[in-house]
């Protein structure tokens, strides 16, 4: 199925697609489904990495981080549907229920295996990457509604996720940082994550590290990625986006600049021992 461009009126509906590895790192305002329609999808999160593929559909909790990175598999591009469930139209949706969540609020992701309640919602939402003017409001909260209803009926742990509407709170500033380190946000978004003013951030980095947050945000990426390359046997082009760098140029600079040898020393047969 080849996705059409997104459109400046597909305000909601989100085409992914691409014919090579690639990624970037979300904490959303708003909680997002995504069904995967091709290739393979990986997510991480601080405590958990899932692999998702065609057909599979994953519920994004809002305000967690996470380093979504999409590949193609067996000759076929990445292909995959967003849609995003804006926190004002859920808030609504449980308000005129008189909806309590059955459990408490959950930071993990949801994964769907292919179900065609998800499929229906998916085909539904594919003419809207067309649109020539905005979704009308009341539709955009009837299929809110609709995305809602069937995840409920799915999962009992969803109302977890998506009626989870607290801000963030002053957060224990090192505990944090030590758990999710390795998502590549600016600081602006570490900030407001940890409850934090930029000023204030950094200014409890700094009494809590002895370090500025992008030195010691490096060394530690750094050092998990030497961790991968020299323990686990990775490579590379596996890793580095997973540790939080752009680019795999930035990334071998970086390493050799820290460690006195490339990152491809340490892949090399032979070689993952070099500091023992």
């Amino acid at each position: 199925m080849a996705l059409k461009q997104l459109n400046r009126y597909a305000e909601m509906v989100v085409a992914c697609h691409g014919d090579q590895r690639y990624g970037g790192e979300i904490a959303a305002e708003d909680a997002m489904l995504v069904g995967v329609l091709a290739g393979e999808l990986k997510v991480v999160q601080a405590n958990h990495t899932y692999c998702c593929g065609p057909g599979d559909t994953l519920l994004l909790p809002r305000k967690q981080p996470a380093t979504l990175l999409k590949y193609p598999k067996d000759g076929t591009p990445y292909q995959a549907l967003v849609l995003k469930l804006p926190t004002t139209l859920v808030r609504a949706y449980y308000t005129e229920k008189a909806l309590a969540p059955a459990g408490p609020a959950s930071p993990a992701l949801l994964v769907f295996s292919k179900n065609p309640l998800l499929q229906s919602l998916f085909a539904s939402l594919l003419p809207y990457l067309e649109l020539q003017h905005p979704l009308p409001e009341k539709l955009r909260a009837v299929k809110v509604a609709e995305a809602i209803e069937i995840l409920r009926s799915l999962d009992e742990h969803a109302d977890g996720v998506l009626a989870d509407f607290s801000e963030p709170g002053k957060l224990n500033l090192v505990a944090f940082m030590e758990a999710n380190y390795m998502f590549n946000m600016p600081l602006t978004r570490f900030s407001y994550l940890t409850g934090r003013s930029l000023t204030t951030f950094k200014r409890d980095f700094k009494k809590a590290f002895q370090l500025s947050p992008q030195r010691w945000l490096t060394q530690k990426r750094l050092a998990l990625a030497h961790y991968q390359l020299a323990e686990k046997g990775r490579k590379p082009v596996e890793l580095y986006l997973e540790v939080g760098f752009e680019n795999l140029a930035h990334f071998s600079y970086a390493f050799k600049k820290q460690f006195g040898y490339s990152p491809s020393t340490l892949a090399s047969p032979g070689t993952g021992n070099r500091l023992r």
